[in-house]
């Protein structure tokens, strides 16, 4: 008796012998021809997962509003790196060598501009990358000159708080989707559509809130930060912050003496904790400011 794998057959002829010899060589064969065709699948799945993560644009963005921003237009044809970590305000920030590393690396930086980022051009000078596209957002949008003194100790000349506007950030997602079409022209229109996508998104939203805040006769809100003047520019609005006095018990004990309600309202500079995206926040950002003007 022959033991072939595990099963037990009688035993035969020379003749039958070798033809069943060869029908178990055959049987191998076609085992190991197969297995190798699983490893050379796997293989080329790996190759091709590889190969799609380089051939995205490397995309460099300083905080989360740009992020946002260049997801939109740029989708799953982007690979986006934000520098600047949640929680760090953008004109404090000081990038580090893996920062300098990643932009040299990129194919298009993205900064929002309006002096929001003091380091950029420093930054930009240290870096070896001739064909990097970099893309200040807030150009071609009207400026707002800050006159407060403490505005203009922390951020400058200008209100760089552009992208909590429904207008700004149309401006800036153009001015985003502009690049990657400069750096990637064979995806033009895929980068257009997403674009028009987009900003179909946010003139709907504007329309449906600029007909709302019409109907209030109140015009004026209280913030704790005063990020909202371009909001504020696109509805006819006006705020009057209490940045002084920010920390959440005062801010309660003011409410409750003016009859107000405390509110968190989001300026989408570091990702939302509930991972809400612009569109989203922007939503209940209005909401919240058209329900404490009614």
């Amino acid at each position: 008796m022959f033991l072939i794998g595990f099963t037990i057959v009688p035993l035969v002829g020379d003749k039958m012998f070798k033809k069943l010899t060869k029908c178990i060589l055959l049987i191998c064969t076609i085992l190991t021809f197969t297995a190798l065709t699983f490893v050379a699948c796997d293989t080329k799945k790996v190759e091709n997962d590889n190969a799609s993560a380089q051939s995205k644009i490397k995309v460099v963005v300083t905080f989360n509003a740009m992020r946002e921003f260049a997801a939109a237009v740029g989708k799953d044809k982007v690979d986006i790196v934000t520098i600047i970590p949640d929680g760090t305000e953008p004109h404090d920030f000081e990038p580090k060598t893996k920062d300098l590393e990643s932009l040299n690396n990129a194919k298009v930086f993205v900064y929002n501009g309006f002096g929001m980022e003091a380091w950029v051009d420093k930054a930009l000078g240290a870096v070896d990358n001739k064909s990097l596209v970099a893309v200040e957002s807030s150009k071609g949008s009207d400026a707002i000159e800050n006159t407060d003194a403490g505005e203009l100790e922390e951020h400058g000349q200008y209100d760089p708080h552009l992208w909590i506007s429904l207008k700004g950030a149309e401006n800036e997602a153009k001015n985003i989707k502009d690049a990657l079409v400069k750096v990637d022209s064979s995806n033009k229109d895929y980068y257009e559509k997403n674009y028009n996508d987009f900003a179909t998104q946010l003139d709907t939203i504007y329309d449906e809130y600029n007909k709302k805040f019409q109907t209030v006769i109140n015009k004026s809100f209280v913030t704790g930060h005063a990020a909202f003047a371009y909001l504020c520019r696109d509805f006819g609005l006006e705020q009057n912050s209490v940045e002084d006095m920010v920390r959440t018990k005062v801010s309660e004990t003011l409410a409750k003496e003016v009859g107000a309600k405390v509110e968190k309202i989001h300026t989408i500079e570091s990702a939302d904790d509930d991972d809400k995206d612009y569109i989203q926040c922007m939503k209940e950002n209005l909401d919240m400011i058209y329900n404490s003007l009614k």
